[in-house]
């Protein structure tokens, strides 16, 4: 068994962004929305701003993946504002770690969301992948 660090409850990590138009409701099938920050837009910052928190103190081969998140994108931010977004461990055993995110823009809070990821050895969690998608080439399934 590995031994993966004990992540502190209470530590968080912020990230910064500017609206670009990739970042735009337009980009992600909203077509009447080219100036507004999308939602799927947002939830990726909140997931960024997990993994970068905790994948730095995870030893080589070991990384972090998603387990569940939920997300509120409560106000609308327009392109060119810059969108800050800051994560804290609310909770963590040896391989589970669940955090609360908020985001805020240039006005204020514009969203809010819980996330849970776990610690997992990279080369098993591919190893695992490249089954799976060996069963669906040789349709196993």
């Amino acid at each position: 068994m590995i031994q993966t660090p004990h992540f502190k409850v209470g530590e968080s990590f912020t990230i910064q962004k500017h609206v670009t138009e990739a970042d735009t409701a337009l980009n992600y099938g909203s077509g009447q929305l080219e100036n507004l920050l999308a939602t799927p837009s947002l939830v990726a910052m909140m997931i960024e701003a997990s993994a970068r928190l905790l994948d730095q103190q995870l030893p080589e081969g070991y990384i972090t993946v998603g387990k569940s998140v939920h997300a509120d994108h409560e106000k609308p931010t327009t392109l060119g504002e810059t969108v800050t977004v800051k994560v804290t461990i609310n909770e963590a055993t040896d391989s589970m770690v669940k955090l609360s995110m908020e985001a805020f823009d240039e006005v204020g809070q514009i969203g809010t969301g819980e996330h849970v990821r776990f610690v997992v050895n990279k080369r098993s969690l591919l190893g695992r992948a490249n089954k799976r998608e060996e069963a669906l080439e040789n349709h196993d399934y």
